[in-house]
Formats: structure tokens, sequence, C-alpha cells
């Protein structure tokens, strides 16, 4: 498009019309949060319906922005799940703490590239105290690395990459160089309750969904040590705190040990669970998991840092670079941190801001204080239910809980009715080959009233579907 044409020049960046587009996002944005409460955990059907406005052809000239932003507004914002509320309960989904959606829309302004201190040394630095925060936090070994990415898929997978050619190397092959094919022999031990995004990370690696050695598990989901098959340098085991249906954690300390012993590598898959460490009152369940090799964790689900933002954790800083660096001719080395080192991508936002800030904001009480908060409505959750007549399937550990109506026809019934009520929202799920309703804590903006009325939700869901 020509400079000189009105409508580009509209959209300079210190122009009143500029100002104007930021001051309406704001607005609406401020409108659509304080009514937040109100709104249904869901979309209606009608929401969902309406988004058909988008189904247009590509304009063909430039659109106003005060257009764009009253059709999103307008359009999108009904069609939206009320996940920055007090009442969804699905998938392990955080809300966003003020600090943190204030910084984000910061961070969005900036505009930054965080591959590299050239592109961005606030970035760089950012990333750099986030570590050295996180380390202390939940206690891992000094020195430990921490690469920023989207989630703990993508952490799993530079974590389990990391892993796969540390234990090669030690066999004398460059996995980096040479690649897999004609590579030493190398075994995945792991839970028989893994998290599908492992097996996702196996499969890309190279390593097999299927040749995997699949450890027993107990009635709430936790890896039984005793049932390892025998173990050696070959070995990479994952281990799980935070079992995404009941919550449970793995008993890792044991773990660690076994694989110690044999000198196999440790992984901690801890997407929301690995955060306990940060509360005096449930960091035992976290115990032994210093020994590990690599975690991961993402601060957009128990921290409340807003999306999208997943860590990768290996104590050995040489073995995640060696899988993850970059070279080319035209990157400027400075001796200073560079992200893409450390992940896979090498343009991606700055995303360590808005765990900073969120961190910043909880500072260690706020941290302790919220982990405990989830914990106790989970168990008000829990103990609601059951005093109406639920079955509840786990032990309430952490944030998750397992709820079964007295036949699984009744569970299903009663789910669709809650989900389609609105006045909550939680996820289904398989448990012990049986249906199961899934309630995941996890926002810090829910509280008591929401957990009651939420009980209350479940109890006419039932009725319905006793009909």
């Amino acid at each position: 498009m020509n400079q000189s044409d009105p409508d580009f020049q509209k959209e300079d960046l210190t122009s009143p019309h500029t100002r104007e587009l930021l001051r309406q996002a704001s607005a609406y944005a401020t409108e659509y949060l304080a009514g937040i409460g109100l709104r249904k955990a869901y979309p209606s059907a009608e929401a969902i319906e309406n988004l058909a406005v988008f189904d247009e052809p590509l304009p063909q000239s430039p659109t106003d922005g005060r257009e764009i932003l009253k059709m999103l507004h307008q359009f999108g914002s009904p069609a939206t799940t009320a996940s920055a509320g007090g009442r969804y309960f699905g998938f392990v989904n955080g809300g966003t703490l003020p600090a943190g959606l204030a910084a984000r829309w910061l961070v969005d302004s900036w505009d930054q590239n965080a591959a590299m201190f050239a592109s961005s040394p606030l970035a760089s630095r950012i990333e750099a105290v986030c570590e050295n925060w996180l380390v202390e936090l939940l206690n891992l070994p000094a020195g430990t690395a921490a690469g920023f990415v989207s989630g703990s898929s993508t952490a799993t997978l530079c974590a389990l990459a990391a892993g796969r050619d540390e234990i090669l190397r030690r066999q004398g092959w460059d996995a980096a160089s040479d690649g897999l094919f004609s590579a030493p022999g190398f075994r995945v031990i792991l839970s028989e309750q893994a998290h599908a995004t492992v097996f996702k990370a196996l499969a890309i690696l190279g390593l097999g969904r299927a040749r995997v050695e699949s450890v027993p598990c107990d009635a709430q989901g936790r890896m039984i040590p005793s049932r390892l098959p025998a173990l050696d340098g070959t070995c990479l085991v994952i281990a799980q705190a935070g079992n995404v249906n009941s919550g449970a954690f793995d008993p890792t300390g044991e773990i660690c040990a076994l694989a110690r012993a044999a000198g196999a590598w440790v992984h901690v898959d801890g997407a929301f669970g690995l955060w306990a460490a940060g509360s005096r009152g449930k960091r035992h369940l976290t115990a032994g998991i210093e020994m590990a090799d690599s975690w991961t964790v993402d601060a957009h689900k128990t921290l409340n840092a807003p999306y999208d933002c997943g860590i990768v954790l290996c104590r050995e800083r040489s073995a995640l670079l060696a899988a993850m660096q970059i070279s080319g001719a035209y990157i400027p080395f400075t001796g200073e941190r560079d992200g893409m080192h450390y992940t896979p991508e090498m343009s991606r936002r700055a995303r360590a801001v808005d765990l900073w800030a969120a961190l910043k904001s909880l500072g260690r009480e706020g941290l302790e204080e919220l982990l405990d908060r989830l914990c106790s409505l989970a168990l008000r959750f829990a103990q609601g239910l059951k005093a109406e007549g639920f079955e509840i399937l786990n032990e309430v550990v952490f944030n998750q809980v397992l709820v079964r109506c007295e036949t699984p026809d009744q569970t299903l019934r009663t789910l669709t009715n809650i989900q389609q009520s609105g006045d909550c929202w939680c996820g289904g799920t398989t448990w012990m080959g049986e249906s199961a309703i899934r309630i995941s804590v996890c926002s810090w903006a829910t509280t008591e009233n929401d957990i009651d009325r939420s009980v209350e939700a479940f109890v006419q869901g039932r009725t319905l579907a006793n009909l």
C-alpha cells in the first residue's frame, strides 16, 4: 500500500486514531471482565451460531480498526468461555492475575522478539530473572536452565529431546549430527497414566508411542516404583507431578533413586502440579523432584499467568543447549542470554515478562496462599458433592476432583446438563474404565460462592438426568 494513502496514515502509531483504538480496546476489555461473573461459563448456542459473521471473503479494501474491534466485541466476546471467571473448571485452565494481564497488554505494545539479547535486551534479562526465581521456588538444583515456550506440550518435547540426546551422547552417539538411524539402543519407561502430550512428544522425537515400557499405577494413578523394569543408562524414565484426572503425584523420590543408581535420565511432567513445591502444606507431594534431570510446568495453569507460558527446566544446562542450540552467520552472540538456544522457536513473544509480573505480584507468600486456596476450594467442592450423594473417586490431594453418579449413563447425562446450564463448566473423562466428571479448580477468581453455586448446578443436572 502506498504510504501516502490516508487510510495508511490513520494507522500511524502516534496518531489520534491509534490512541482511540487502544482506548476502545481497553474499554471493551474492561467491560468484558467487569461482567465475567454474570456470564455463563460456556457460550450459548446462539452466540456460537453468530460466529458465522466471521465467515466472509477477505475484504478487498482496508477496514477501519474501530469496526474490527466492534465486531470482535459484539460477536466474539459472547462466544468465549468464561475461563477468566470463577466457575470454569475445565482442562486445568487457570485465569489471569490482574498484574499478569496488564503486563501482557504492555508487552504486546512493545512487540518484542525474545529470540536473543540483540532483538530484545529486556526479554533476555527478564528470562534470566525468572529462571532464577523458578529454581528457588521449585527447589531445583542450582544452575538449572529454563526455556520459555508456549505450553507444557512443547516444553515436554524440549525436555525429552535433551534427555534423548544426552543418553545417546553417553553412548558415544551425536544425535544432532548423525540423527537416529543406526543409533544405539534406547528405552522409554513411563506410567500407564502418562499424559497424552508425552506420547505426542515421543512420536515427534522418533521414539515411538508403541515402543514404551508402561509401569502399572495404584488406584489413585500413581506409578508403583516396585513395578519399574530393570533400569540402565539407556533409559529415559518419565514421572508425573499431578495426574491430569486425579491430581495424584508419582513417588518421584523413590523413582529417582532407582534411576540414579542405574544412570537413567528422569523427566518430571509437572504441568500444573509442580507448583505444589511453593506451598509448605503441599510440597511433600513433590518430595524428591530435585533429583530428576528435567521438568516441565505451565505458568498459565496453577500460577494464573496469561496464556501462553510453558516452561522447560533442565538440570544440565549443556544438555538443553545441545538439543536446542542454533547458529548462523547473521546471528550475533554477545555473551548475554539468547532465549532461542533454550527453545525450538527463534521468533517468539516475550512471554517471560507476563510470568515475571505474575510472580512479582504474588511473591512467595501470595503464591503459597493461591495454591492453598485452590486446594481448599477443590476439597470444598468434593465435600459438597459428597454430601449431596455424588461419589468422589479420588483422594483430593491437590486441585482435581473426580465425580461419578450411580450409573455411567446418569453420569454422562448429568454432565451434559451441567454444561448446557452454563452455571459452571466441567469436562468428562474415563477413570478406571468408567465415565466420570473431571473438575479442575485452577482460577484465582474462584470463590466459595462459586463452588457452592456449582455444587447446586450438579444437583440440578442430576435431577434433570433422572427425569
